[in-house]
């Protein structure tokens, strides 16, 4: 039992690193572009503005292509040789990137990362989905996003490291003010300036080398290999990761999940998988939509375009000096910290109550934000700018109730035959959200300031409606049971204890009365 244990804590860590390669991905460039010694590398005008959204425009570019790759991969090599061929690709841009010599080089090292990225994060709230019990799901696939936090988390000593050295000359704590996370302290010693842009970049390989050593010894999806016919090898894989103790014989919580997937499985391979079946077939259709809307919603919370600017946002109010990547730091502490509370209680409050609580609370904290900044922005009023910095941390708060479940719903509605496609369409509307939502922000911030935050907050709105009246709890249901909520049929249903086949107990029963009722004419007749 406790080998067991260990495994399953080793998969979910070799997973968790998955989620770090994003969030080191995406924070160590950012961090880099934030250093003085990047601009003069570089012989660039620095303007980061303008740079910051360029760039950031680019890297989900790659993604939103890398998202969409990664369904046919998944489906044509297996879960497992994806996730190392994505953590390969991430490699391999962090690499190129750390060492780019010229913009050209740069940017195209950028495309590849992103890319790689792409694949990753779709991959992994995937490969969770389909490993963890009904009962833990939402927290075991809960922690792609927790991971990826954790990621942006680890960056911020560097902003302040490198803000102590650097960001004091000629004026430049604002611009350094970009920068993202709490990692490489050992920096603020560095008298090479080319290695403090260079390390941040050059340090988002670990999480993918890990990635790349540690996958081999993970196993395969257990639907996966149910998919492609290989059901001894499912059985394993079921056997060993969802061992019960308290299992009798073959009344077990492993061999009755194992029996739903693979009747389910075969159920729905007799329709075609293609891309163009989901948004032909009413019923994925659907789950297509809604998984895309979630996940552009998720965006649509202003979240990246307030993050990105965070601490150019609260120098506005006031803050100097180090201060706004202290308040930075704290800020992507405490979404993190929230991440963690969120996913450990999320499949007992369910994934719908929590939309229901994420999004209209940030809509009154933008609200709040809005009115508050409007009335004390650019006054002298430290008790209204203290205002406008606490709603944007209770703002982030209650992001959190949208963003892991988010991740977590969009990846166990759609059944195992598609389950790829379908994540990869709403990653692809994640990413392009990405891109609409911070490309302009610094422009829109700069021209009109608060009443961005009124367009954010119509837009949770919006989103809370349409949450409220289209979008179904899911929490404590077997992914092969998710389809009847919209309207397919669903072979096999287990028992409450999950020990048992619903349709084999009702079976039996029959076959009990029908003894009973010839017992019953046999004694009549005698």
């Amino acid at each position: 039992m406790a080998q067991i244990r260990l495994f399953n804590l080793f998969i979910h860590c070799v997973i968790f690193s998955g989620g770090l390669t994003y969030g080191f991905g995406f924070a160590g460039f950012t961090t880099s572009i934030g250093q003085p010694s990047f601009y003069k590398y570089f012989k660039l005008d620095r303007h980061l503005h303008s740079i910051l959204g360029a760039v950031n425009a680019l890297f989900y570019a790659g993604c939103a292509f890398g998202s969409i790759v990664q369904a046919y991969l998944a489906d044509w090599v297996g879960r497992k040789r994806a996730l190392m061929i994505a953590a390969i690709a991430a490699c391999i841009g962090a690499a190129l990137g750390a060492g780019s010599v010229n913009v050209p080089m740069l940017v195209t090292c950028r495309l590849i990362h992103g890319f790689g990225l792409g694949m990753d994060i779709p991959l992994i709230p995937l490969f969770l989905t389909e490993l963890a019990s009904a009962r833990h799901r939402g927290f075991l696939s809960g922690l792609t996003t927790l991971s990826f936090a954790t990621g942006y988390v680890m960056y911020a000593i560097y902003s302040y490291s490198t803000w102590g050295r650097l960001g004091q000359e000629k004026g430049t704590d604002t611009i350094i003010a970009c920068s993202c996370g709490w990692i490489a302290v050992g920096t603020y010693f560095a008298t090479n300036e080319t290695f403090q842009w260079r390390f941040p970049l050059a340090i988002a390989c670990l999480p993918p080398l890990i990635m790349v050593a540690t996958i081999p010894f993970l196993p395969e999806s257990p639907r996966y290999l149910a998919w492609v016919g290989k059901h001894d090898e499912a059985w394993k894989v079921i056997s060993k990761i969802h061992y019960d103790p308290e299992d009798v014989g073959d009344a077990s919580a492993a061999r009755a999940e194992y029996t739903q997937i693979v009747r389910q499985v075969e159920y729905d391979k007799e329709s075609s998988t293609s891309m163009l079946q989901i948004f032909k077939r009413p019923t994925w259709r659907r789950r297509a939509f809604l998984a895309m809307f979630i996940l552009f919603a998720s965006q649509s919370t202003g979240v990246f375009g307030i993050a990105n600017y965070l601490p150019i946002i609260v120098g506005s109010m006031g803050e100097t000096g180090v201060m706004p990547l202290v308040l930075y730091g704290v800020y992507t502490t405490t979404g993190t910290l929230m991440v963690l509370v969120v996913i450990s209680v999320l499949d007992r409050v369910g994934r719908r109550t929590m939309f229901l609580i994420g999004f209209p609370g940030m809509a009154l904290c933008l609200l709040a934000e809005a009115v508050l900044q409007w009335k004390y922005l650019g006054t002298t009023s430290s008790g209204g700018n203290a205002a406008c910095i606490l709603f944007i941390f209770v703002y982030i708060v209650f992001y959190q109730g949208v963003d892991a479940p988010s991740f977590v719903w969009a990846a166990e509605i759609f059944p195992t035959t598609i389950r790829a496609k379908g994540i990869a369409l709403a990653f692809f509307s994640y990413f392009l959200g990405a891109i609409t939502y911070t490309t302009p922000a610094p422009t829109a911030l700069r021209n009109i300031g608060y009443r961005l935050y009124f367009i954010y907050m119509a837009l949770c709105i919006i989103s809370t409606v349409i949450v409220y009246f289209f979008v179904m709890e899911t929490k404590g249901k077997p992914v092969e049971e998710l389809g009847a909520l919209f309207g397919d049929k669903v072979v096999v249903h287990l028992t409450s204890d999950g020990h048992g086949i619903v349709e084999e107990k009702l079976m039996a029963e029959v076959k009990e009365d029908k003894v009973e009722e010839v017992k019953i004419d046999v004694t009549t007749v005698i």
